[in-house]
């Protein structure tokens, strides 16, 4: 590996000069002891426990990832870091690649504005729900030393021809609860089933649609593979003390919480924004459904269809593009993205691309790449190149897209 005393901008200019301005990255997984996987990620059987039985199974996915994953103790020290991949099998963290020459891959007003990628894409595959839980507030992340973490959801079809055990997610709070009933639930945490889902309501996920969902909200995703743009950031404090029967430890509510508030419950109660939880038109105001980023008439004679699919909000955005068989199609993005493969192969800039079917632990794929911010500008010229099938491509965006900005829901 190319260590951050060798990575210079020279390194890195290579590197997107080698690929006419796209990386190509390795799969990152990253395991969770909490959790079931869902195994839907294409991760070959054998591997799920490739990090030890004593991590848990393999639930995620990241991609164009700077941020090392939060898992305890055991955490690797590149856990949850991509790795960029050359023609001559080199390597080198994306993280380091940005640290050194981040204006070369973001552009030099991103940097200027945002000093770094600031920015953590996922997939996340379960066989069952997560536990009712928020993300906490920029002002109380500052707390603890964090980021506050807004996350969008979008449930691509392509991974979700079988939706688990339970393809529903709770979220928010049903209208007229209070404070003193979640009070209570948090009283009742060593009794067993705390009972906090019995003041929220379920909704029934759908594929090729997505959520918005804001610092505080609760919310406990269902076992539908989500793809999830989110700030960078880990913090979260669980609100439910039992799912389909596993204990959840207090811990898990107090992690990004300071000692001194550990155990009062007033406290631990106002992290909730309770506006947005008790509003009674929660579906209407945080579900998403896909806009197509121009007239449909237009791209259809042209060979594609793309569309919006996370949006609203300044801190991430995300698009999918079709490209229909055979067509050849020059796309222009105003800022630097990360992507992944849902569907079919053929190339980006003459870079092969396809989607595998299976993945061994370890293995190199064709499926993830990060646009830098001048070829993005300049246009990637995209191929398919099968006769029958779409090429299917999801795109993320790190704060301040300019092409997301009317899409933004002011306040």
């Amino acid at each position: 590996m190319i260590t951050e005393k060798t990575l210079d901008r020279t390194s890195v200019q290579d590197a997107i000069d080698a690929g006419r301005g796209i990386l190509r990255l390795e799969p990152c997984w990253v395991p969770r002891s909490f959790m079931i996987p869902g195994r839907r990620l294409k991760l070959h059987p054998d591997d799920l426990y490739a990090f030890g039985g004593h991590r848990g199974g393999i639930n995620e996915r990241w991609f164009s990832s700077t941020t090392k994953a939060s898992n305890g103790p055991a955490t690797l020290e590149d856990e949850g870091l991509s790795y960029v991949r050359l023609n001559d099998g080199k390597r080198f963290l994306f993280k380091e690649a940005v640290e050194s020459a981040g204006d070369l891959l973001l552009g030099s007003e991103v940097m200027r504005r945002e000093g770094g990628w600031n920015l953590l894409c996922k997939f996340f595959d379960n066989m069952g729900p997560i536990p009712h839980h928020i993300h906490q507030s920029d002002e109380l992340a500052r707390l603890v030393g964090q980021r506050g973490k807004p996350e969008a959801y979008y449930f691509p079809p392509q991974y979700n021809l079988t939706e688990n055990n339970f393809p529903y997610t709770f979220m928010g709070l049903e209208p007229g609860t209070t404070k003193d009933d979640v009070r209570r639930c948090l009283e009742n945490w060593n009794k067993g089933d705390n009972g906090i889902l019995f003041h929220s309501r379920a909704y029934r996920l759908e594929p090729g649609a997505g959520w918005q969902i804001n610092p505080g909200i609760l919310h406990a995703p269902g076992s539908l593979v989500t793809y999830e743009p989110q700030v960078n950031s880990d913090v979260f404090a669980m609100f439910q003390s039992v799912v389909e029967g596993r204990i959840i430890d207090w811990s898990l509510l107090t992690k990004d919480v300071r000692p001194e508030y550990h155990r009062d419950l007033d406290f631990l109660v106002g992290m909730l924004d309770w506006d947005a939880n008790v509003n009674p038109e929660f579906g209407k105001t945080n579900k998403v459904f896909p806009k197509p980023v121009q007239a449909m008439d237009g791209m259809r004679d042209s060979g594609y269809c793309e569309k919006w699919i996370t949006y609203g909000t300044s801190y991430y955005s995300a698009k999918e593009l079709t490209v229909w068989p055979g067509r050849t199609v020059t796309i222009r993005d105003s800022a630097a993205h990360g992507l992944i493969l849902t569907q079919g192969h053929g190339t980006l800039n003459k870079m092969d691309v396809a989607t595998p079917a299976m993945i061994r632990f370890g293995e190199m794929t064709q499926d993830e790449l990060f646009v830098t911010a001048d070829a993005a500008s300049e246009g990637v010229r995209i191929e398919n190149t099968s006769t029958t099938g779409p090429l299917v491509i999801l795109k993320h965006f790190g704060p301040g897209n300019p092409d997301a900005e009317p899409l933004r829901k002011k306040k």
